[in-house]
């Protein structure tokens, strides 16, 4: 059964539990009308700034840029979609803020999205707590000066080369709150690499991994210092929904526990 299919089931189970107006379901009908035939349990779990016209559009956008999520069961599409949506992210776009990727779940024998949030999305998510001043991420080349110690007196400098920087070698991130507060947190490309394939097997297909490695390093370095920072609850939860993969809806859908895809394509 192809995603159109699953997806028309989904949408008759829909519109019969809810007194469909007489209108037929069929799998020959287009992503929009189907989505369209969910739009009542859509419309309570989307935010209030967003209307179903334009979840329909962010649909459609992220199918056309990324073809292999046709594949996707529809509810894990839909629920990925949803999570982006709640979270004011913008997916499978230039802007880079979120992705949903594609993925084989080896031991359902199907295809399954999942949810991943870009770098620029992360960023902008943390600006969102009143007491984080400052929040960044930096690659560090093998021609720049750049030292750290660790304890009671922690240090950390950064010179990048002028020229001739060289290949990436580490990347570190750092916070600094509006109280004087700091912390940072620093990985070199082989811990990186190990990550993106621990979580983001997908190499083969389509993944920003593979089209935007450097981010997606930064990303991970933000992830891993911002475990010592004092955040609100929405964002902790927020970020904890990153690289998981979700099959129900929710007006909440930081509240619904997600999967996480294991390092062979499968699914814990």
């Amino acid at each position: 059964m192809d995603f159109k299919e699953e997806l028309a089931a989904k949408a008759e189970v829909a519109a019969t539990t809810k007194k469909s107006d007489g209108v037929k379901l069929t799998k020959n009908m287009s992503i929009v009308d189907m989505i369209k035939a969910l739009e009542p349990e859509i419309k309570r779990a989307l935010p209030s700034v967003l209307t179903p016209e334009r979840f329909v559009r962010m649909a459609l956008t992220a199918v056309n840029n990324t073809p292999a999520l046709a594949q996707c069961t529809p509810m894990s599409f839909i629920a990925a979609l949803m999570n982006a949506a709640q979270l004011g992210l913008e997916p499978n776009t230039p802007l880079g803020q979120a992705y949903l990727i594609p993925y084989k779940n080896k031991k359902k024998g199907v295809v399954e999205c999942q949810f991943q949030i870009g770098y620029k999305g992360m960023i902008d998510l943390v600006y969102r707590n009143d007491n984080v001043q400052t929040i960044q991420a930096h690659i560090v080349r093998e021609n720049d000066h750049f030292e750290y110690e660790l304890g009671l007196e922690s240090k950390l400098r950064h010179i990048p080369a002028m020229e001739g920087r060289g290949e990436m070698m580490y990347v570190y991130a750092l916070f600094k709150l509006t109280n004087g507060g700091y912390g940072f947190e620093v990985l070199n490309k082989e811990a990186v690499i190990a990550h993106a394939e621990r979580y983001s097997p997908s190499y083969d297909g389509f993944s920003p991994w593979k089209t935007d490695f450097e981010s997606m390093a930064k990303k991970t370095a933000i992830k891993k210092v911002l475990k010592f920072a004092p955040l609100k609850t929405e964002c902790l939860r927020a970020t904890a929904s990153d690289e998981t993969i979700k099959s129900e809806l929710a007006e909440d859908m930081t509240e619904i526990e997600g999967e996480y895809v294991e390092e062979d394509g499968s699914v814990a």
